[in-house]
C-alpha cells in the first residue's frame, strides 16, 4: 500500500498482501513531508474514484447502446483500478510471497477472460477504494501518534553574544540558554538555570496538577510555563528531545506484532495458497459434472470470498489508534505485543519505595525522654546526620534549622552514626544498637506504623526517637482500590523489614505482600506470581530490571526522559501519577477486546461467504462489495481503541474522573 507520492523506503507486507510504507523517520519537532489528513489525499482512493467515474460512464454506455464504448471504458476502469493492487501482488509473487492482491488479480484476470469485463472493473474499483480507506486509517493513526511533536513551539528565544535571539527550535544547540516567558512552551528538554516557575505537563505525561520547578531541576519539551520567567540550559537537540524518543521508540516497536496480530496472520498465511489449491479442485471436479465455464466463474468468486483482508488489517489498525490514543495520555506501550500482553494481565505487582510512594523520606513524629525538647533531639540528630549520605539525612536535616557543628562523626555501618556535639558524645541509629530504654514502647508504636525509628543518644543516655517515613502517594489508595475494583489481585513487592512493610500496605488496602526482598528475590516473586496468572510487575525501571524482565509486562514509573525506563520496559509511564496505572490496564483490555472483536467477525465472514460462493448465490461484485463493507466496519471498529476515556483524577482529595483529551 502507497499513500501520496513519498521517497523510496523500504516496505513491509502485511498478511493482507497489502505494502505498508513505513512512516518517515522522525526529523525533529517537524515533519518532513506533508502528512495525509484527507481521505482524498490517498492515491489509492483518488484512483479508485477515476476507476468508479470511468466505469460509471461505461455503464450509461452501456444503457445507451454503444456497446463499444462501454467495452472500452469498463477495460480502461479496470486498468486504472488494478494498478493500485496488481503491481504489487505481482512483485511479491517473484518474491514468492502470496497475498489478497494475488487473489484479486486472480478473480480479475479471471472475469476478463469470460467475458465480464464490468465485473472485473468493479472488483478493481471496490478493492483500491478499500486500500486507500487502509491507508487512511493507519496514516491518520500515526499521525495522532506524531502530534506530540507539534507540543514543541515553532520558534524559541535564545541568548547568544548577550542578545536575546528568536530562532527555530531545529537550530537550537547543547549548551544555549533559552528564555521562556510565562505562558510559553519549552522548545527541547533542558535544565533551569534561573527563575522559579511552574510547569503544565498533562499533555506529555499525564500529570493533572503543575509541577514545581526551580534551579538545577529538568524540564521536558512541550511542557508550558505558569507565572514566573525560566532561563533553561539545553541538555538535548530538538531532534533527541524527550518528545522525538517517545515517538520515535512507538513507531520503530509498532512493527512487534501481539498474540492476536500472528493469530491473523497464522491464518491468513496459509489461507491463501489454500484457497487457490481450493479453486483448482473445484474447477477440475466441477467440469465433471457440469458446465467447466460455471465452475471456473465460481472458483473465481471462491478464490475472491476466501479473501482475508478484513482479517489482516483489522488488529494492526486496533494497535495502532490505541498505542497512538495511549501516548498522548502521558503512556508510552511499545508495540502490539506489548499492548495485548497488558491487556491479558490479571496481578499486579508493584514495588514500594517510588512507585507506592513518593521516595521521599520525611520525619512524622518526634518522641522525646523526659527533660528534653524536640528541638534539641532533631538539632543532635542533624549535626551528625549533616556528615552522612543516608537516604533518611536528608529527611531529619530538613525538619530543623538548626544544624550545630559535629566532631569525630563516625559511620558505623549498617547501625548508625557517633560523634561529638557541643563537648558531649552522640549516636544515632537502629533501636537494635542504640538501646531505646524508656522510649521502647515509643518506638514499637513507630515501627507499627510503617515509620523508620532512629534512636537518638546523649553520654549514653537515650534522648530521643525520630520516626521517618517514606509516606504513600496520595492517590495510591483509590488505585488499589480501582484495581480491586476491575478483578485484579495487588501484590507489593518491597526490601523493607516485615512490620514497615506491611503496615504500609495495610494503609494502602494490600493484602499480598513480599518483604525483605533483594533485587533478585522480586524476580523469583514474580516467577511465582505468573505461575497463578499473567503478571506486570511495576517499578522504577532500573533497580527493579530482574522483576521487569521476568514479568509478563514490565511497567516503569516516572519514564520521562530516561532513556534505561524507555528502553528496558514494555510500557513506561511518562510520569509519575499512579491514577494512570488503571487507565492503561483498563485501555489494553479494552483494545484486546475490540482486536477479538474483529477477527471473530472476519472469520465469520470468510466462512460464509465460501459456501455461497460455491453455491451460486453470490457473484463476484457482491462478494467483493461485501467483503469491502465488511473492512469498513473492522476499521472503524478498530479506530475505537483511539477514542478518548476517563482517567480518574484527585480534586480535593476526592476521587473524580474527567475525560482526556489529545494534545492540540
Amino acid at each position: 500500500m502507497s499513500g501520496q507520492g513519498t521517497p523510496e523506503r523500504e516496505i513491509s507486507v502485511d498478511a493482507c498482501g497489502c505494502e505498508i510504507t513505513p512512516p518517515p523517520p522522525t526529523g525533529g519537532a517537524r515533519e518532513v513531508e506533508e502528512p495525509i489528513t484527507r481521505l482524498w489525499q490517498v492515491r489509492e482512493v483518488q484512483l479508485g474514484l477515476l476507476c468508479g467515474a470511468l466505469l460509471g460512464a461505461g455503464l450509461l454506455a452501456g444503457l445507451a447502446g454503444w456497446e463499444v464504448a462501454e467495452l472500452l471504458l469498463a477495460a480502461a476502469a479496470l486498468l486504472v483500478g488494478g494498478s493500485t493492487f496488481v503491481p504489487g501482488a505481482l512483485r511479491r509473487l517473484t518474491r514468492g510471497k502470496l497475498g489478497v492482491g494475488l487473489l484479486m488479480t486472480i478473480g480479475a484476470v479471471g472475469a476478463t477472460l469470460l467475458g465480464q469485463v464490468a465485473e472485473a472493473a468493479a472488483l478493481a474499483f471496490l478493492f483500491s477504494l478499500s486500500e486507500g480507506l487502509e491507508e487512511y486509517s493507519l496514516a491518520r493513526t500515526r499521525h495522532g501518534l506524531r502530534a506530540l511533536l507539534d507540543l514543541a513551539p515553532k520558534e524559541a528565544t535564545v541568548l547568544r553574544g548577550g542578545r536575546e535571539l528568536v530562532v527555530n527550535p531545529g537550530q537550537l544547540v547543547v549548551g544555549d540558554v533559552m528564555v521562556v516567558r510565562p505562558g510559553e512552551r519549552l522548545a527541547t528538554d533542558g535544565r533551569v538555570r534561573a527563575g522559579r516557575s511552574s510547569l503544565d505537563t498533562s499533555a506529555i505525561t499525564g500529570e493533572s496538577m503543575p509541577v514545581e520547578t526551580g534551579p538545577g531541576q529538568g524540564v521536558f519539551a512541550g511542557s508550558i510555563n505558569g507565572t514566573g520567567a525560566l532561563e533553561v540550559e539545553v541538555t538535548s537537540t530538538a531532534q533527541d528531545n524527550s518528545l522525538a524518543r517517545i515517538v520515535h521508540v512507538v513507531e520503530a516497536e509498532q512493527s512487534r506484532r501481539g498474540a492476536t496480530q500472528r493469530l491473523a496472520d497464522r491464518i491468513a498465511g496459509p489461507l491463501v495458497p489454500g484457497i487457490l489449491v481450493a479453486a483448482v479442485l473445484t474447477v477440475l471436479l466441477g467440469a465433471l459434472l457440469g458446465d467447466p465455464s460455471v465452475w471456473v466463474h465460481r472458483a473465481l468468486v471462491m478464490v475472491v470470498a476466501a479473501s482475508p483482508c478484513a482479517l489482516a488489517i483489522s488488529v494492526p489498525v486496533t494497535a495502532v489508534a490505541s498505542i497512538g490514543a495511549a501516548s498522548r495520555r502521558g503512556i508510552l506501550v511499545k508495540g502490539g505485543a506489548a499492548l495485548e500482553a497488558l491487556g491479558r494481565v490479571r496481578t499486579v505487582a508493584l514495588d514500594k519505595t517510588g512507585t507506592l510512594t513518593r521516595n521521599q523520606p520525611t520525619v512524622v513524629d518526634v518522641a522525646t525522654a523526659p527533660g528534653n525538647d524536640r528541638d534539641q533531639v532533631l538539632a543532635w540528630a542533624a549535626a551528625l546526620e549533616a556528615r552522612s549520605e543516608h537516604p533518611l539525612a536528608a529527611a531529619i536535616l530538613a525538619a530543623t534549622d538548626q544544624v550545630p557543628g559535629a566532631q569525630d562523626v563516625e559511620a558505623v555501618v549498617g547501625a548508625g552514626l557517633v560523634g561529638t556535639v557541643d563537648g558531649v558524645r552522640v549516636r544515632l541509629g537502629k533501636p537494635a544498637w542504640v538501646e531505646p530504654g524508656d522510649l521502647s514502647p515509643a518506638v514499637t508504636g513507630m515501627q507499627q506504623a510503617g515509620a523508620t525509628a532512629v534512636v537518638v543518644e546523649v553520654d549514653g543516655h537515650p534522648v530521643g526517637a525520630i520516626a521517618v517515613r517514606d509516606e504513600l502517594r496520595p492517590e495510591a489508595t483509590q488505585v488499589i482500590s480501582r484495581f480491586h475494583n476491575y478483578g485484579y489481585t495487588v501484590a507489593m513487592l518491597t526490601g523493607d523489614n516485615q512490620v514497615t512493610a506491611h503496615a504500609l500496605a495495610r494503609h494502602a488496602g494490600i493484602d499480598q505482600v513480599h518483604a525483605d526482598l533483594r533485587p533478585e528475590d522480586k524476580s523469583t516473586v514474580v516467577t511465582r506470581l505468573r505461575g497463578n496468572a499473567p503478571t506486570a510487575m511495576v517499578g522504577d525501571g532500573v533497580n527493579d530490571a530482574p522483576a521487569l524482565a521476568t514479568a509478563d509486562v514490565g511497567v516503569a514509573m516516572g519514564a520521562m526522559g530516561t532513556d534505561v525506563a524507555i528502553e528496558t520496559a514494555d510500557v513506561a509511564l511518562m510520569g509519575d501519577d499512579l491514577r494512570l496505572l488503571p487507565f492503561a490496564f483498563d485501555h489494553a483490555r479494552r483494545t484486546r477486546a475490540i482486536m477479538l472483536q474483529n477477527v471473530v467477525l472476519s472469520l465469520v465472514l470468510i466462512a460464509v461467504l465460501i459456501p455461497l460462493a460455491l453455491l451460486g448465490v453470490l457473484g463476484l461484485a457482491a462478494v467483493v462489495l461485501i467483503h469491502e463493507l465488511a473492512e469498513v466496519v473492522v476499521i472503524a471498529n478498530g479506530v475505537r481503541a483511539g477514542r478518548a476515556r476517563h482517567v480518574p483524577v484527585l480534586d480535593g482529595g476526592h476521587d473524580r474522573t474527567r475525560p482526556q483529551r489529545a494534545p492540540v
